[in-house]
């Protein structure tokens, strides 16, 4: 099996005292891959990178959304109080509430939300859960196509079913294996390579599509994707024109609305390495607003010791060398 090279270093006083390794791929406008680190081929369970592509099987399925509760079908949120308002408005649509939801109770991701939450005496539940806007719009399709919402979340369902075909038509490949998510839904493993060409399929899929209408409300809404702090709305905001999804253990996903597109997966699952390798990957595709540019300060991540600033968490040197 081969070894993945070292993408992340995270230096601290002039010593690096952490790497992180990883496999990614960006490919450039027309779809051939530019940018090569590692084995971008082998399987991984993209996580919560998956949900664009799950959004644009539950819109063919007859799932009627747009605009915010779209983007909030397609994303994890951080449970803020809109976030929640957005899934009970999703799940009243269907003629359903809360308790139908089967993803798990969790505090909100969002630290000043998770203190308002706890100060005021509440504690984790299922409209907070990251998941839970996915959840309310799986649900929402099964009523919508005249599908049982009892076991929504069994991988021989109808609406996993379709979402399987999706995931291996967006991808170009037969999914490698299956699991069941940290929200309880089934979890398809394909490449990271396909990962980046289910991105660019959606980005450059027609108007109204289905493929299209997920890329368009995530990008006009990215704090419904993710939420009001989160890198993903950093992003998307420095780059007019990007999609990008993240997933857990690591997972990065992006498209461009000219094709170029872009996926990581970190090997130890470290979250702290996304951002700033995506940043570089991002600008090793010459994707980026020129100088001074807004995605300087997602590039690295600093490291603090007692009040002052002594390191940081940055792409290494040569983790995206030129093709053979």
């Amino acid at each position: 099996m081969q070894i993945n090279p070292v993408l992340v270093e995270v230096e601290r006083s002039g010593f690096v005292e952490s790497r992180h390794r990883g496999a990614a791929i960006g490919l450039d406008a027309g779809g051939e891959p530019a940018v090569l680190a590692g084995a971008p081929q082998e399987p991984v369970f993209p996580r919560s990178a998956n949900k664009p592509m799950q959004a644009v099987a539950m819109l063919r399925s007859g799932l009627d959304l747009d605009g915010e509760l779209l983007a909030l079908a397609a994303g994890s949120h951080s449970g803020e109080d809109f976030h929640v308002e957005g899934v009970e408005k999703i799940l009243a649509g269907a003629g359903l509430g809360a308790a139908d939801l089967r993803c798990p109770e969790q505090w909100p991701l969002d630290p000043e939300t998770q203190q308002e939450v706890a100060r005021s005496g509440r504690g984790p539940s299922r409209v907070r859960m990251n998941c839970s806007g996915k959840h309310a719009a799986m649900l929402a399709t099964c009523v919508a196509a005249g599908w049982p919402t009892e076991g929504y979340l069994d991988h021989g369902h109808p609406l996993q079913l379709a979402v399987r075909a999706v995931v291996e038509e967006l991808t170009g490949e037969a999914v490698g294996a299956v699991g069941v998510d940290g929200c309880g839904a089934p979890l398809f493993a394909v490449s990271v390579a396909g990962v980046a060409r289910a991105f660019r399929a959606i980005v450059l899929a027609g108007n109204g599509t289905p493929e299209r209408r997920v890329a368009d409300a995530m990008r006009a809404h990215p704090q419904w994707t993710s939420g009001t702090r989160r890198e993903e709305r950093l992003l998307m905001d420095a780059v007019p024109g990007l999609l990008v999804k993240c997933g857990a253990e690591g997972v990065d996903a992006f498209a461009f609305t000219d094709g170029r597109a872009g996926a990581v997966k970190i090997d130890d699952g470290a979250m702290r390495a996304r951002t700033p390798v995506t940043v570089a990957l991002l600008r090793a595709l010459g994707i980026d607003q020129g100088a001074p540019s807004a995605l300087d300060d997602l590039a690295t991540v600093p490291l603090h010791g007692g009040e002052a600033t002594v390191g940081a968490i940055r792409p290494a040197p040569d983790a995206f060398p030129p093709p053979p």
